[in-house]
């Protein structure tokens, strides 16, 4: 599903960052990209303002000087918004709101805005909910600085101002809710849990889409159900969201992959990674993102067109190993090869674990499934086997799922010589007899 432009109204914003020293290379990326989450939640940046230190300033981030100048600007352009390039402390924030006269979001905040604006199922967006109002803990100082200090009569309780008793009732509140969301997201935890069983019992290979937001995974799974055999407006009616945007979906979708020709597999997509991305996030997506866990091959997709994809690669095999999910047999996939630079083209190799492609053209989508063929057929075993006439069900799932060599019918069923998963062998095992 591709979403159609419409007009959108967007909040002017000023930008802000800080050169170090250490990263200065990096710097120039890591504002082009604040820019771009700054147009996924629909903000309109109309001014930069950096700064160059050794370490961010302890109480405004930028120095005193340069959040004046920043002042300056808000004024100066009408911006009702200052978006940084970092993640500040709770006071750094309030000193930097005060300075400007306007609301201060660091880069946390920002992509939380993000989430929460994408979030389509209710696991995502109580997984999203749970991040913000953790996000949100340590900042409610800030909320009420308004409201006076009041003192009264005796007891600690008395002496505290009505900004101080409201951020302990929200501090409460926040907790408790915080609470309740644990409790719900562990109930959804046990029904996906139901249902990978299920999809395991049915016994197709399992394949993830992961990698680095905006490389196109939501278009390569468009693309390859496209390749399928289901009628145009079924494929319509499956296919996923997808933008040229930062975090277009954050929703996991299985789809199963039916090509002529081609063994079917069930593909999942799930939200893409980002430099520095929130630690609270990327614990509130655990659960969904364990779904990787299961997969039989993991698709690392990375956007070739972007001269910044090896980074892009570093990061997503760091949360990868983060996330404990190592092990699994990996085919990097570098997609938009048909915006990349001719003397940068490189033709793919039979057998190869890196593979070029174009979900937008379809230029090497076959090399692709060639690899995930030859991976699904290094996991499975042969198998001779008799199916009795009566698991007719049985028979029809080894003809869905195998390689069949040989197939006699005898007086005692279906003997049966195939290539097949060394799940439906174990599964075989325990159901009738393997010779």
């Amino acid at each position: 599903m591709i979403e159609r432009e419409t007009e959108v109204i967007r909040i002017p914003v000023i930008m802000t960052g800080i050169r170090m020293r250490e990263n200065a290379g990096d710097f120039d990326h890591a504002m082009e990209e604040l820019a771009a989450l700054c147009e996924a939640a629909d903000l309109e940046v109309i001014a930069s303002v950096t700064q160059t230190l050794e370490h961010p300033d302890n109480a405004t981030w930028i120095g005193s000087g340069k959040a004046e100048q920043l002042k300056s600007e808000v004024e100066a352009g009408g911006a009702e918004l200052v978006v940084c390039l970092g993640n500040l402390s709770p006071s750094q924030m309030k000193n930097l709101q005060r300075i400007t006269g306007v609301p201060v979001w660091d880069r946390t905040n920002l992509i939380l805005e993000i989430f929460s604006r994408r979030a389509r199922t209710r696991e995502a967006r109580l997984q999203v909910e749970s991040a913000y109002l953790k996000y949100m803990l340590p900042r409610l100082t800030g909320m009420w600085q308004h409201l006076g200090r009041q003192s009264g009569g005796g007891g600690s309780r008395a002496n505290k101002g009505e900004g101080e008793k409201q951020i302990e009732l929200d501090r409460r509140q926040i907790t408790h809710r915080i609470t309740e969301l644990k409790k719900e997201l562990a109930a959804i935890d046990h029904t996906r849990e139901v249902q990978r069983q299920g999809r395991g019992r049915d016994g197709y290979p399992q394949v993830a889409l992961v990698g680095y937001t905006n490389a196109g995974k939501s278009t390569l799974m468009n693309r390859l159900l496209s390749m399928g055999t289901a009628s145009p407006e079924k494929t319509g009616e499956k296919q996923v969201f997808e933008k040229d945007m930062l975090f277009a979906t954050l929703d996991t979708s299985i789809r199963k992959i039916d090509i002529p020709g081609r063994k079917p597999f069930l593909l999942s997509d799930t939200v893409g990674f980002i430099e520095d991305i929130p630690h609270d996030l990327i614990k509130a997506f655990r659960s969904t993102l364990s779904e990787l866990k299961y997969a039989d091959v993991l698709l690392l997709v990375m956007d070739s067109s972007d001269e910044n994809h090896a980074a892009h690669r570093r990061v997503t095999e760091d949360t990868l190993r983060d996330l404990d999910i190592m092990g699994i047999p990996r085919i990097y996939v570098y997609n938009k090869a048909d915006l990349r630079s001719p003397e940068l083209t490189i033709d793919n190799h039979p057998g190869s674990e890196t593979v070029y492609v174009s979900a937008h053209t379809g230029y090497g989508l076959d090399d692709l499934l060639d690899s995930l063929e030859r991976i699904f057929r290094a996991g499975s075993r042969e198998i001779t086997v008799m199916i009795p006439y009566a698991a007719g069900e049985l028979l029809n799932r080894i003809h869905r799922e195998a390689e069949i060599s040989s197939e006699n019918y005898e007086a005692e069923g279906v003997h049966i010589t195939a290539k097949c998963s060394a799940e439906l062998a174990e599964y075989l095992e325990k159901v009738v007899k393997i010779t």
